[in-house]
């Protein structure tokens, strides 16, 4: 078990990387500060896959780099925003998913054609249409924040997504089953459309009995298995 902070942010990153999340040295992941100064994010220039403890940094609502070494990233108000209107949230993370990209560019809902779905939908996926541009101002990430709503995603239209969950290893699975889910969909579109999807008393069950906590630690535990050694 992971107990320092940086350290969990670091892994959390690495998991990311290694689940294809990564888009360069761009995307990030973050955490809320238990002192409550600010989160502990991903430097920046970095990749997932590259960082550790070192290449993480203590980030305040104003942006100032309180401990670590190195640049935060541009867009932390995403992050900073998102905690703020959140008490249930500790942990986000913003990934330029290209299945997510697509998907939110393609107007059609995500449906609970899957499993992974269903951690999502009913209702449908919560959608950031505001700008496709860069969350360089606390207000579009306040409003960010809004379309995101009290949902544990969104997809940002043209730009990507946000994920905001209780813990790191809960946002970070999050990510790799939205992924997943906006895969799906687009082989379903692709396809010519679904002719089967689940209703939403059925969707909301498997969400009960596929994706409870203990679950959803049992894929990150995995995923943290998978990492090279």
């Amino acid at each position: 078990m992971v107990h320092d902070i940086r350290e969990l942010v670091a892994l959390g990153c690495r998991v990311l990387g290694a689940a294809e999340q990564s888009d360069l040295v761009w995307g990030h992941l973050s955490a809320r500060d238990p002192g409550g100064r600010g989160i502990w994010m991903k430097a920046s220039t970095w990749g997932f896959e590259e960082i550790d403890a070192e290449r993480v940094l203590l980030v305040s609502r104003d942006g100032e780099v309180l401990e670590g070494d190195g640049r935060r990233h541009a867009e932390y108000p995403i992050h900073t925003e998102v905690i703020a209107a959140r008490d249930d949230v500790n942990a986000v993370v913003h990934t330029h998913s290209p299945a997510a990209v697509a998907l939110g560019a393609t107007g059609h809902p995500l449906q609970p054609v899957s499993h992974e779905a269903t951690l999502f939908v009913p209702p449908d996926i919560a959608r950031f249409t505001r700008t496709g541009d860069l969350i360089l101002t606390q207000r579009l990430g306040m409003e960010l924040a809004e379309a995101l709503g009290d949902r544990n995603a969104a997809l940002m239209v043209n730009h990507g997504i946000v994920v905001a969950a209780e813990d790191v290893p809960t946002a970070v699975v999050t990510t790799v089953l939205l992924d997943t889910a906006c895969r799906m969909q687009l082989s379903v579109l692709a396809a010519g459309g679904a002719v089967h999807a689940s209703s939403d008393e059925e969707a909301l069950a498997k969400r009960g009995h596929c994706y409870p906590p203990l679950l959803l630690g049992q894929a990150w535990e995995y995923l943290i298995r998978k990492l090279p050694r």
